[in-house]
Parts: C-alpha cells; sequence; structure tokens
C-alpha cells in the first residue's frame, strides 16, 4: 500500500508540472502575438479558459496514464512481494527443521555426556577405592620388609661369627672366585675353537696349496752364463779370429760377450753374466758365420740387426704368455716389458718363466677359494714387472712395477698387489695375499733358484754400474767372470790423460765397495773411426 501511496503522490507532482509547463508555452505564444488594438478582456477570457481546458485534458491523459502505470507497477510489487514472501515463509520452514535437527542432535550429546559423566564418577571412585588397597599394601610390605631386613641382618649376623668374615669380604671372595672359573672355562673354550681353527685353515690351505704345486709343472733351473755356437767347420774359428785377433776383438768391444775359442771341435763359446747381450751376441755370430763375410763392419751390421730381433722376440714372448694364461686387453708397453724378462734372470731362475709359474698356481688356489681367477691370475703375472726396469730406475723392483702398472691403467688390485708382494706396502687385499703365497712357492720349489749364480750376476751388473757412473763413458762391458771391466768412452769428450783417470777412480771405487777373489782389470778404450766411401 505504501508503494501505491508513493506512485500516487508521484503522479499528482508530474500533472501539477505540466499543468506549469502548458501555462508557460501558452504565455509564450499569447505574448509573441501582435496586435494592432489588443486583446478583449473576453477574448483574453476565452483563450485563456481554453488553455486551461486543454491543460486540464492533458493533465487528465496525464494522470490516467500515470494511474495505470501505477496499478500495472503495483500488481508487479505484488506478484514480487508474493513469491519473496513464499521464499522467505520456505526459508524460514528450512531453517526450523535445521534448528530442530539441531536441537535433537544437542539432547542426545548432552545424553551421552550425561552417561559419560557418570561412568567417569564410576571409575573415579573404582581408583580411590584401589589407590586405598594400594596403600594398604604398601604398608604392609614395608612392616614385611623392615622384618625381613631384621632377619637378614641377623642371619649375616650369625654366618659373620661363624665365617670369621664379614659380608663384604665373602662378597669379594664369590665374586672372585666366579669370575677365575669364568676366564679359565673361557680360556678353555677360546683355546679350543683357536685349535679348531687352525687346523681346519692348515688342513685347508695345505690342500689348496699342494694341489696348486700338484697341478704345475716346471723345469729345473741350470745355472748357465755360457751358449755354445755349433760351427760348420773348424776353418771356420780362424775366420772368427780374424788377422792378429782382429775380428774378435770386435765382436767382443760390440757385443759386450766373451768368445772363447779352443779346442772343441766345431763349436765355440759365448761367455756373458746377462742374458739378454749374450742371446744377442750368438745371433750376431750366429748370423755372421752363415753369410760368411766376418770383419768389423760387418760385426756391427749384424749386431743391429740381431738387437732388433732379439727386442721382437722379447714382444712375443710377451704375448705368448698371456695367450698361456689366458689373459686379453693389456698394454702394448707391458707386454713388451713382460717380454723382456725372457731373458733376465733371479737366483738363477728365468723371470717370465716365474711369473708364468705364479699365475698358474696363484689361479688354481684362487679357483678353490672362489675368488676372481683372472684377476688373481694377472696379479700374479704382473708382479715382477719393475726388474725389467730396475737396471734403469732407481728403487725397489715391486713399487716401480706398481707405478708402471698404474701408468699403463691396471686395476687398483693389481698395483696393490704389485707394490705390496714384498711387504714393502701393508697387505690389504686377498688378491695380494694369494700373489705373495704364488711368488714364495714358485720361488722356494727344489730345483727353482740358486744363490751364487744370483750374488755373480748382481756383482757384475755393480761393476758396470760404477763404471757408467763416471762423465764421458759410452758402454761398460763386464767380461772374463767379472774378471774384466771394458770401458767404452767417447773420444771427443774424453782424451787420453782423462781415460788413465776413469780407469783409476772406476778401480778405486771397486775395491771400496765390492768384495771378490782375486783381482779385476779395467780397460778404458778411446778409439777413432774415420769411414769413407768410395763411389
Amino acid at each position: 500500500m505504501n508503494t501505491i501511496v508513493i506512485v500516487l503522490a508521484v503522479a499528482v507532482v508530474m500533472l501539477a508540472l505540466v499543468a506549469i509547463a502548458a501555462l508557460v508555452i501558452v504565455m509564450r505564444r499569447t505574448s509573441g502575438v501582435v496586435t494592432p488594438a489588443g486583446p478583449s478582456p473576453e477574448q483574453l477570457a476565452e483563450v485563456k479558459a481554453e488553455i486551461m481546458e486543454q491543460a486540464r485534458q492533458e493533465a487528465e491523459e496525464i494522470r490516467a496514464k500515470a494511474e495505470l502505470d501505477a496499478v500495472k507497477k503495483s500488481e508487479s510489487l505484488v506478484e514480487s512481494a508474493a513469491a519473496m514472501r513464499k521464499e522467505v515463509e520456505e526459508e524460514s520452514r528450512i531453517l526450523k527443521s535445521e534448528l530442530k535437527e539441531l536441537r535433537s542432535d544437542l539432547e542426545r550429546r548432552e545424553n551421552r555426556l550425561a552417561e559419560r559423566e557418570q561412568r567417569l564418577d564410576e571409575e573415579a571412585r573404582r581408583q580411590s577405592e584401589r589407590a586405598r588397597k594400594l596403600a594398604e599394601t604398601e604398608t604392609e610390605l614395608a612392616d614385611r620388609r623392615e622384618e625381613l631386613d631384621q632377619v637378614a641382618e641377623r642371619r649375616r649376623e650369625i654366618l659373620e661369627r661363624v665365617a670369621g668374615l664379614t659380608a663384604d669380604q665373602a662378597k669379594g671372595e664369590l665374586v672372585k672366585e666366579i669370575e677365575n672359573q669364568a676366564k679359565r672355562e673361557a680360556a678353555l673354550i677360546v683355546r679350543e675353537i683357536e685349535g679348531e681353527a687352525r687346523k681346519e685353515g692348515e688342513k685347508r690351505a695345505c690342500k689348496i696349496v699342494t694341489l696348486a704345486v700338484q697341478r704345475v709343472a716346471t723345469e729345473q733351473t741350470a745355472e748357465s752364463v755360457v751358449s755354445v755356437l755349433h760351427l760348420p767347420g773348424d776353418e771356420m774359428k780362424g775366420r772368427i779370429i780374424g788377422r792378429e785377433g782382429r775380428n774378435i776383438r770386435a765382436f767382443e768391444s760390440t757385443t759386450g760377450v766373451n768368445l772363447i775359442i779352443d779346442d772343441t771341435p766345431e763349436a765355440v763359446l759365448l761367455s756373458c753374466f746377462d742374458p739378454v747381450r749374450r742371446e744377442t751376441a750368438r745371433l750376431t755370430l750366429e748370423r755372421l758365420v752363415l753369410d760368411g763375410r766376418i770383419h768389423p763392419q760387418r760385426i756391427e751390421e749384424a749386431y743391429d740387426r740381431s738387437k732388433a730381433e732379439v727386442q721382437d722376440l722379447c714382444v712375443r714372448a710377451g704375448e705368448d704368455a698371456l695367450v698361456e694364461l689366458g689373459i686379453t686387453e693389456m698394454h702394448p708397453e707391458l707386454i713388451t716389458l713382460l717380454g723382456q724378462l725372457r731373458y733376465r734372470t733371479s737366483y738363477g731362475q728365468n723371470v717370465l718363466k716365474h711369473l708364468i709359474e705364479s699365475a698358474h698356481i696363484a689361479g688354481i688356489m684362487a679357483s678353490e677359494l672362489r675368488l676372481d681367477r683372472d684377476l688373481v691370475k694377472r696379479c700374479a703375472l704382473l708382479h715382477d714387472i719393475g726388474k725389467a726396469l730396475t737396471h734403469e730406475v732407481e728403487g725397489s723392483h715391486a713399487l716401480i712395477g706398481a707405478e708402471i702398472a698404474r701408468r699403463y691403467g691396471e686395476h687398483e688390485d693389481v698395483v696393490h698387489a704389485i707394490e705390496a708382494h714384498h711387504n714393502e706396502v701393508e697387505v690389504r687385499t686377498v688378491e695380494a695375499v694369494l700373489t705373495q703365497a704364488a711368488d714364495a712357492i714358485s720361488g722356494s720349489r727344489p730345483g727353482a733358484r740358486r744363490e751364487s749364480l744370483e750374488a755373480y750376476v748382481k756383482r757384475l751388473e755393480r761393476l758396470e754400474e760404477i763404471a757408467q757412473s763416471y762423465e764421458g763413458v759410452d758402454k761398460v762391458f763386464a767380461m772374463q767372470a767379472g774378471r774384466e771391466i771394458r770401458v767404452m768412452v767417447r773420444p771427443d769428450n774424453v782424451d787420453d790423460i782423462q781415460a788413465q783417470v776413469i780407469a783409476r777412480d772406476v778401480a778405486k771405487q771397486v775395491e771400496e765397495e765390492l768384495t771378490y777373489p782375486g783381482q779385476i782389470r779395467i780397460t778404458v778404450v778411446r778409439e777413432s773411426r774415420a769411414t769413407e766411401f768410395a763411389r
């Protein structure tokens, strides 16, 4: 209803405004008409009545239209108010329903809380009753404990009077007795376990080592510093000696090997402590004998060829060793160094054969222990690789060999086995232990090594090292079983007086450092050559 009243008021105001606007328009129209004599009052009244009638009609139309619009708006407002009322009533009904549910839920919760409070009260009563009973029990226990303490005290006093010991002393004696008994029993058990373990370990170790040694068949070591070359006839001996011994002197000077020509039919002897040098000299002499032309220049050419051939044989020997052991993918430099050990000896034992034998033994033991057989064989094969360079590099052959193996990409376990096989580095792996064992088995078996040849070879090597250490020295050869040292000096760097000084200094150093039977002759050779070609 308030809305209808407001609409009617607005319509009345609008009618008033329209009437005023119409009056203004009429006045503007009448003011613009110019009459020559001026209107009469009757005319003005008629015009005014006409304008008022026209304004009334327009106001009626506006009012009717406004009333119609107000009715329409009121109807729409009534409809919207009814819809809103219905919506409000629906929301009120929903809220009442929810409120009812909440009220019922609250009542249920209050009931549960009341029940829980009742149960808690009952539990509190039971707990208080239990606490009261526990307090009574504790009081009874305290009384009984006091009684027991009094009984124990009287018993202790009686025992002390009978035994003549205090409680602490008796306790100490008892603990000491029990401790000693436990120690004796533990010692017996430990001794029994250790004995069984040692017995079983030694038995198994002996079995493994015995199987490894039995399965490796190697030759006996034959100490020899002499090679024999058979000749096609005895007349070849004279050609080897040459005019006034020129050829034999040139051969010994070039190769550093003693050439012995005696009454042995159709044979000459080559003597040298260095097996590589002796083999090179043998091939040189064999080539000269087959060619038939023997003179100093030809000797040097044959020596160079034989030296290259020996190097090829060394490489082939290293490859053969790898094939025999089933080892692949090794650096070519290591194969070359390995093959050079073909002509090296250690206490009379061929070093390359010793390495192959050690690798076989180590591989067999690794198989028995279920270890990596190829890795252990590789460790044993390379453990003495440093002996190929011990005369060129200072230091132990074990450390030198480890450095070489590390440089050429070997596994760290292999490097450790090499450097630790003489305990110069603490052993940390099983592979290193097996390498040590295989090395010891191969070197200590019957017929493997002899001390005399090793000492002899070391003495000759030291003689050559002493002479080689002086400035201006080109080549050094220990000959005549170590009784002579031939020192070849470069004539451009050493004159005749300096050659005498070198001979005297070498002799003095040899006397101070070495022990040897008899005497040693030091011969310094200073030779100048002039070569031309006739074309």
